[in-house]
Formats: C-alpha cells, sequence, structure tokens
C-alpha cells in the first residue's frame, strides 16, 4: 500500500460536511487523505468541487451513486465524475425491497448496463457489499456471490466492505483472492471483539488487517478507502486513529 491509495469514505463525516463541506475537505486532507469518496457533493458543482479538490491535493477517488439515480439519470450522473477527475462509480446500497431472490436476478442486467455504459465513458462501475448480500439463498449460493458472477467482470467490478464480510463470518482475504483484479476499491474496517461487533478504528479491533492488506495487494487494489459508519469518538478523531494506523504500517513496510 503507498500514502497516495489511501482515501476516506466521506459518509464517515456526514454531519461534518452538512455544516461545512469545504472546510470538512480541508481537515481530511491535513490528516494526510490522499483521495475522498464521495457520498454527496455538498451542493458545489463539477467544477468548484474540482478546483477546491485541486486546491486541497485530494484526488477523487470515487462516488456513491443511488442504484435509482443510476437507472433513471446515468448520463448525468457520468458528466458530473468526468468533470471532477473521478473514474470510479459505485452503487452503495440495495433498498429492502430489492432484496429477494427474484430482484437479485432482474438486478443482474441492470448492473450490466450500468457497468457497460460507464465502461464506454471510462468510468469503472462497482458494486458495494453490506452484510444482507451474505444472507445464503435456497441452494447455498449468496446473492453477492451470485451478482458477481452472472454479471460481466469487464462491466461490473466489487468494492468489497471488510467490515460486513468479517461481522457475519466470511473470509475478507478469500474474497479478495476469488475476484482478485476485480476489486480496484476496497473498504478497511475494523470490529470490536465483542458480542457487539461494532465499528472500530483500525488497529483496535479483531480482524487480521495485515492478511486482508497483504492480500489487496495482490488483488491489485487501486484505493484503500477508510469508513467508520459509527464511531464512539468524534468522527474526525476516528478517521485520526486510523490514519495514523495505516501511516505506522507504511513504515514497517518500509522497514523505517
Amino acid at each position: 500500500m503507498k500514502e497516495t491509495q489511501i482515501a476516506l469514505q466521506l459518509y464517515t463525516l456526514r454531519n461534518e460536511t452538512e455544516r461545512d463541506f469545504v472546510g470538512t475537505l480541508e481537515k481530511v486532507a491535513k490528516l494526510g487523505y490522499k483521495g475522498v469518496e464521495f457520498a454527496g457533493y455538498g451542493g458545489l458543482t463539477a467544477a468548484d468541487l474540482k478546483q477546491t479538490l485541486d486546491y486541497l491535493g485530494l484526488k477523487a477517488t470515487s462516488s456513491h451513486v443511488a442504484l435509482t439515480l443510476l437507472e433513471s439519470d446515468l448520463g448525468q450522473v457520468i458528466d458530473y465524475q468526468q468533470a471532477i477527475g473521478n473514474r470510479h462509480i459505485v452503487c452503495p446500497f440495495l433498498p429492502p425491497e430489492r432484496r429477494t431472490k427474484e430482484s437479485y436476478f432482474e438486478l443482474v442486467p441492470i448492473l450490466n448496463e450500468i457497468g457497460r455504459k460507464c465502461a464506454e465513458a471510462g468510468i469503472t462501475f462497482s458494486y458495494h457489499n453490506h452484510d444482507f448480500e451474505l444472507e445464503a439463498f435456497d441452494d447455498g449460493r449468496k446473492p453477492l456471490q451470485f451478482l458477481l458472477d452472472e454479471t460481466n467482470p469487464l462491466w461490473v467490478k466489487a468494492e468489497l466492505d471488510i467490515y460486513w464480510l468479517s461481522k457475519v463470518g466470511e473470509s475478507p482475504v478469500q474474497w479478495l483472492e476469488k475476484y482478485a483484479g476485480r476489486t480496484p476499491l476496497l473498504h478497511i474496517k475494523d470490529m470490536t471483539t465483542d458480542e457487539e461487533k461494532f465499528f472500530a478504528e483500525l488497529g483496535t479491533g479483531g480482524v487480521d488487517l495485515n492478511s486482508v492488506l497483504n492480500q489487496a495487494e495482490n488483488a491489485n487494489v487501486e484505493w484503500y478507502i477508510v469508513e467508520q459508519d459509527q464511531t464512539r469518538r468524534t468522527p474526525l478523531e476516528s478517521i485520526e486513529i486510523s490514519m495514523k494506523y495505516l501511516k505506522k504500517r507504511m513504515k514497517q513496510e518500509q522497514g523505517i
């Protein structure tokens, strides 16, 4: 992992960005993050956001875009991403009514079509998992596996989330091995070791981060994205702890 590959999912700072979007981006940059994954744009035009990112030395790593918007207005979504210099669009979530087995079957051609149009525009399209895609069908196959196996690997990639995989007893390393070369983005998180299995800052929980990060290198992950869905600290304290862990690990890798 290189320092230039570390980004932050801005959902972590959703309350802070709501109060001061640009000021929050500035704080993220000062902590050493090199990229940001968007979950909204603070009402900024693409031109204003690109100017802000350039000024702060941040990259537009990726954008989480609701499936309904991808289905209804993909052209506008792509135009905005191209204008801010972003090459990754992610489907972040499925509403409950679209989590039936029949809905997953219907979703395959939809994801393929979105991915094809993104690819034509020079943008990679990925699907981001939670835990509900890991509840097996009656034939034993998990929805996440089904979606990745049935969609075109050239058009639909995976943004694996190691917290949600770990929470249900899945091995993030095995998923990275199985879909190596198809995981350009990785959500890196930790998890408490108690029964609650709460979100934890990197290095403070029980996830075998070293094994995950080593395998991620082999899987050609482009961006390691820190996300803290919830925290018992302030979100800024949380992302600082995670960044300090990653910087320490990089120094160890370099023998410093």
